[in-house]
């Protein structure tokens, strides 16, 4: 399995978002420089995370994006949904039917309740950890002067 990089630019995303002063904005397009993604790929990821009801978006001349949700109750599960979608992580291509020339009515598959067990791990760990989470860890020491020069970017971008 591997992730698309629209979550993980999501996750940041929403992220900056959460630097924002509260009724400020920050525009697609800023956003999107400032993660270094291509505008109109990065369009589609915000709509996905308006549909899904953790950001929202401001029209207008003034308008951008800001959080609908607090950070903490925007589990890191929901960006990787409002994303990537329900689908299971595997399924079944029926190679053991083949291998042991199962009939019509035996199929099945030795590895699908191991991957449901791991998927369920994984989905643990993902709702566990929300976007506060995260931005605690941006607060630390290793982040500190970083995270001060990402604040004076965003003081210059927002739109109140």
């Amino acid at each position: 399995m591997q992730m698309k990089t629209g979550v993980e630019q999501s996750v940041y995303a929403i992220l900056l978002l959460n630097l924002l002063p509260e009724k400020a904005v920050l525009s697609g397009e800023a956003i999107s420089q400032q993660l270094g993604t291509s505008p109109t790929y990065f369009q589609k990821l915000l709509r996905k995370l308006v549909t899904a009801d953790l950001i929202t978006s401001v029209p207008g001349v003034k308008g951008g994006f800001r959080l609908k949700k607090k950070p903490e109750d925007i589990r890191i599960y929901d960006v990787y949904l409002a994303i990537e979608g329900q689908q299971s992580l595997y399924s079944a291509s029926g190679i053991l039917d083949d291998l042991l020339h199962l009939e019509h009515e035996e199929k099945c598959c030795l590895l699908t309740d191991l991957m449901e067990e791991a998927e369920e791990s994984w989905k643990t760990v993902l709702k566990r950890e929300t976007i506060e989470s995260l931005y605690r860890e941006m607060q630390t020491e290793r982040f500190k002067a970083k995270v001060e020069s990402l604040q004076l970017w965003i003081s210059e971008k927002m739109v109140m």
